[in-house]
């Protein structure tokens, strides 16, 4: 066994421990931590203290049996378990303090020697920070990203506008057309009889909405209102319910109700209501100047990925499962936290999806690996390129956090402590790093798709009469 520290005595507050540091393969160590046998004896009174009111022995008041009498009953071990967990936080913590590696995973727990009189040994089997090898990460290529807006693009957001500013009105005067919001009775039959869960009244149903099964909703077309009409549909093969599954059925439908949208005419009016201008030109350019920020914040973002992503493929570095497996629990959590804020708990909402911890644990597998492979060669960078936070950075950052929190600058600092003071410059090189490699990169026009032999007689191919 190879020590990378030699065992020292370490006291803090109440708790005597030393430590030793055992690194083992692939970024992962072994921390051995022994705390003394005067601590252990100190704990297992106060688990005795704990337990002792609810401890009956004949002979003895309730709450008065003595600590030897019980152990002599159940043997010393009826203190040890509620005595190590009340030791192995306070002693961890320490061993993280007194710890020269980085520990990044949170760790496994092995209790090695737990006898009365002994002194008390566990181990903690932890990831450690693994190191990068940077590969090329300055003049990085990637493709550039032309940003366009199309008259069409513009139609279309002008369009969505426009349906959300629609009237909808009662139709009576003809049938049921695709787009119609209508009211509908049924009532469905396989081979002449009615079967389970296939009648319905006053449901409401958009035609070509695809909300039911296929060749429904397109048998409604043409029907009048108040006049029954049959609806001849072929269950699909994989319907959820196995006696329908494959079947023809015949629904008779009577529609109730038909409505249609109104939509409003795309004209100087129009524009003036749903913007600040008093024309549909200006409406439009003002569109177009949208779509096109957005677009290029888009493209901003997408070359940022491309940077980051080339840089990572190009550099060295192995990632601990147990790193990884602490990601992927941190980003579950934070999961659970937002679903929370909705009013929703964890447990429901994979009760309402199916989902265990575990499908949901692996499903954000990839995201974990990439925040810590970004995370390690942005870290690396900055160290490469001697980044530093400088005060004015810092202070910024703190001035921001108090402005999102609505909090005094003096408060954020107060919370934030040393370690949190820290993260928080930390997090500033990161930036920095990120801003480097992509201010440094260049950008090249992407090479135009190769048009396959394919695809070439296809558009070579006359049109048929």
């Amino acid at each position: 066994m190879r020590l990378d520290t030699d065992p020292q005595g370490y006291k803090g507050g109440n708790v005597i421990m030393s430590l030793q540091v055992e690194k083992l393969e692939k970024n992962m160590a072994k921390l051995t931590i022994e705390v003394s046998a005067e601590d252990l004896d100190k704990a297992m009174e106060k688990a005795y203290q704990k337990q002792k009111k609810n401890i009956s022995v004949p002979g003895f008041r309730k709450g008065k049996v003595p600590r030897a009498m019980i152990e002599k009953m159940y043997g010393p071990s009826v203190f040890y378990e509620d005595a190590a967990n009340a030791l192995i936080p306070d002693a961890y913590d320490k061993a993280l303090e007194e710890c020269e590696e980085q520990i990044v995973s949170s760790p496994k727990i092995d209790v090695t020697q737990l006898e009365a009189g002994k002194p008390f040994i566990f181990t903690a089997e932890v990831a450690l920070k693994p190191e990068v090898t940077l590969g090329k990460y300055k003049g990085v290529k990637v493709d550039k990203i032309e940003v366009k807006v199309t008259d069409e693009e513009v139609d279309a957001e002008i369009n969505r506008e426009r349906e959300s500013n629609a009237r909808t009105i009662n139709v009576e005067d003809r049938a049921v057309k695709d787009g119609d919001m209508t009211v509908i009775d049924f009532e469905g039959f396989v081979d002449g009889v009615a079967f389970e869960g296939g009648k319905g009244e006053n449901h409401s149903l958009t035609i070509g909405s695809g909300s039911f099964i296929p060749g429904f909703e397109e048998g409604l077309i043409g029907a009048e209102l108040n006049k029954e009409t049959e609806v001849n549909v072929t269950f699909p093969e994989d319907y959820h319910a196995a006696e329908l599954a494959g079947k023809p059925a015949v629904f008779k439908c009577t529609v109730k109700e038909i409505k249609e949208k109104q939509l409003p005419d795309l004209d100087d009016e129009f524009a003036s209501e749903v913007s600040d201008f008093d024309t549909m030109a200006e409406y439009r350019e003002d569109v177009q100047k949208k779509l096109t920020s957005k677009k290029e914040e888009e493209a901003k973002i997408a070359k940022e990925e491309a940077v980051l992503d080339a840089v990572i493929a190009d550099s060295k570095m192995e990632i601990p499962d147990a790193m990884l497996e602490t990601q992927q629990r941190q980003l579950l959590e934070n999961f659970a936290q937002r679903i929370q804020a909705q009013g929703l708990s964890l447990e429901q909402y994979m009760q309402f999806t199916g989902l265990t911890a575990q499908t949901m644990m692996e499903q954000l597998k990839p995201e974990a690996l990439k925040r810590i492979q970004s995370r390690l060669v942005l870290e690396a960078v900055a160290a490469a390129e001697k980044m530093e936070a400088t005060e004015e950075d810092f202070e910024a950052e703190i001035k921001s956090i108090a402005e999102s929190y609505q909090m005094e600058a003096d408060k954020v600092r107060e919370l934030l402590g040393e370690q949190g003071a820290k993260q928080v410059k930390e997090d500033i090189c990161v930036r920095k790093a990120a801003d480097f490699i992509v201010d440094n990169a260049k950008e090249a026009k992407a090479a135009a798709k190769k048009t396959t032999k394919k695809e070439k007689a296809a558009e070579e191919k006359p049109e048929e009469a």
